[in-house]
């Protein structure tokens, strides 16, 4: 019969893809691809020198880990690649990174179908 959790996890992600996503740009140095992506986003908190708390919010976008293949093999997210969002008529460029020493990305869901980038606006353009 299979794995009744994988299936569901499948059924759950393909309605995610087709109905929750959008056309990013993801670019690392010159080498770009078009995905479908989910927006979300991630809270961090980080302790300063001084003991105080901050928190910092990450812009998260939700990619199929087998759409990140950039003409070279899957690849994995890492910290300065850029992910491209147009909206209406400008680009918003944000750059892979997560605050205080943390991955640029996580898996999604336990099988690992679908990464979770996190990352910070740096221009609009």
């Amino acid at each position: 019969m299979g794995d009744l959790l994988d299936r569901g996890a499948a059924f759950l992600d393909a309605q995610r893809h087709q109905h929750l996503s959008r056309l990013v740009l993801y670019r690392r140095g010159t080498d770009e691809k078009d995905v479908q992506a989910t927006i979300g986003k991630t809270e961090f908190e980080q302790a300063d020198d001084a003991g105080l708390i901050h928190r910092v919010e990450s812009r998260d976008f939700l990619v199929r880990t087998a759409d990140l293949d950039l003409g070279a093999g899957l690849i994995l997210p890492r910290a300065g690649d850029q992910v491209r969002e147009t909206v209406g008529l400008s680009v918003f460029v944000y750059e892979v990174n997560a605050p205080g020493g943390q991955p640029p990305f996580r898996y999604s869901d336990p099988y690992r179908r679908v990464l979770r980038i996190h990352t910070k606006h740096i221009a609009t353009e």
